[in-house]
């Protein structure tokens, strides 16, 4: 048996949600998942629609700890500036490494290399230059939520209402009508005492709106519009170094893939060692033919000593690695009816640009912001489909692009790959205006 229910009431045609932009019927939005993207969406919306219900749906309790998910995020000074104009900024930053300078070059000698004329080719831009007090900041996956969590639930207390947070019960699916959408919800999870059948009780929901920021990794997903197997692997975890400059992210291709390095807070301090560095370790590999499956600890070690630039310093430990496999998953469309996509759940892009949240938070930052600019919400969404094109567009060719272009093994591409970092990195306006994209995205 299944049970139904209604969050917006038919009582008449004034109230109803086939009429949202009506002044006398509020906009009933729908949330669905509670990570960064779709909190950030959430509390932007409850300041900006301060007349708006918004239902944010998880199908984690509000009692479970995400300050354990080890994972790490590198945000976007925009982002940072998002964070902070939420009122959520200060409650993570000192769990947060900033971003000072990003080190980027390639592990194939150019021909300057070849012929011993200074150092190899490497891109530098750095947060003094472009008069910014950092480029990003790096930060653990569950100190970025556990605040903006708590921030939601803060402004669910103060204003049950219109805001509310039924976590812990999964959505099961979500579909168009002409009210709408409706959002259907499971009141039992396994081990409940569900339907000996296995079939779960249901809550349908109807909204005006429904935002589905839940978007998952790449292997779990159903396939999309835009779709490509890179055939690579990430292999993740953290590194010790000593030495190196503080605040300075790495990223350095290789014929097999990108290797990344993101300054991580705190210094290690060991009796009759040098101090050391933490950092986050991404490391893309070919799945067919993967280097790192098979070495241990010294010899992963070897092999990332021998891939990476002297600046980063002495590599001296290294934790357990995680592999997860990359490829690229977008929706052509942000909008379908009343249902929007964001984040993870309207574009997964390979890690070697660390772009995916930042690009998820433009999204919900938009979203808002057009839906507090008019009456009409289907306008509205016409208006942030056509204005988040040409970001989404740009950052998705882009990252796939770097993800295939630096495993390309032609004869002298190695060559005109290390020149053109060299001419960019000599490119003062030109840099600039790379390092401004990627703080702040495409505008």
């Amino acid at each position: 048996m299944t049970a139904a229910s209604e969050t917006v009431p038919a009582a008449s045609s004034s109230s109803s949600p086939s009429a949202p932009s009506a002044p006398s019927a509020p906009l009933h939005l729908a949330v669905i998942g509670a990570g960064p993207v779709g909190l950030a969406l959430a509390l932007h919306a409850a300041r900006r629609l301060p007349q708006a219900r918004i239902c944010v749906h998880d199908r984690l309790p509000a009692s479970h700890d995400v300050t354990a998910d080890p994972r790490t995020l590198a945000l976007s000074q925009g982002s940072v500036v998002e964070l902070r104009r939420l009122g959520v900024w200060d409650a993570m930053a000192e769990q947060a490494e900033p971003i000072r300078c990003v080190h980027v070059s390639q592990q194939q000698p150019g021909l300057m290399e070849l012929l011993g004329r200074g150092a190899a080719p490497a891109l530098r831009i750095r947060a003094e230059d472009e008069r910014v007090e950092q480029l990003g900041a790096v930060i653990p996956y569950g100190r970025l939520v556990a605040p903006m969590r708590a921030a939601w639930l803060a402004a669910c207390a103060r204003e049950p209402q219109r805001l509310s947070a039924p976590w812990g019960r999964p959505v099961l699916d979500v579909r168009t009508v002409p009210a709408g959408v409706e959002v259907d919800l499971a009141t039992e999870l396994p081990g409940e005492g569900a339907d000996p059948s296995g079939e779960r009780g249901r809550l349908v929901e109807t909204h005006h709106l429904a935002v589905i920021a839940e978007g998952g990794v790449y292997t779990e997903q159903a396939r999309r519009a835009v779709t490509r197997d890179y055939r690579q692997s990430a292999w993740v975890g953290t590194v010790e170094v000593e030495g190196g400059e503080p605040g300075c992210a790495y990223e350095r291709f290789t014929p097999h893939g990108p290797v990344a390095l993101l300054p991580l807070p705190g210094l290690i301090e060991r009796p009759g060692q040098a101090t050391r560095r933490r950092f986050s370790l991404v490391w893309c590999v070919d799945s067919g033919d993967d280097p790192v499956v098979g070495l241990d600890e010294a010899q992963r070690l070897a092999v990332l000593t021998h891939l990476l630039p002297g600046e980063v310093g002495r590599l001296a430990g290294i934790g357990p690695l995680k592999c997860f496999p990359l490829g690229l998953n977008a929706e052509r469309t942000l909008v379908r009816g009343r249902t929007v996509r964001i984040g993870n759940a309207a574009q997964t892009l390979h890690p070697v640009a660390g772009q995916g949240l930042n690009l998820g938070l433009r999204d919900a930052h938009e979203l808002v912001r057009r839906l507090a600019a008019s009456d009409d919400v289907d306008q509205a969404l016409r208006r942030v489909e056509w204005q988040r094109a040409p970001d989404r567009w740009a950052m998705i060719a882009a990252t796939d692009f770097l993800a295939r272009s630096f495993t390309w093994n032609l004869p002298g591409l190695g060559t005109l790959r290390g020149s053109a970092l060299a001419a960019l990195e000599q490119a003062g306006p030109l840099k600039s205006l790379l390092a401004r994209h990627m703080m702040f995205g495409r505008r």
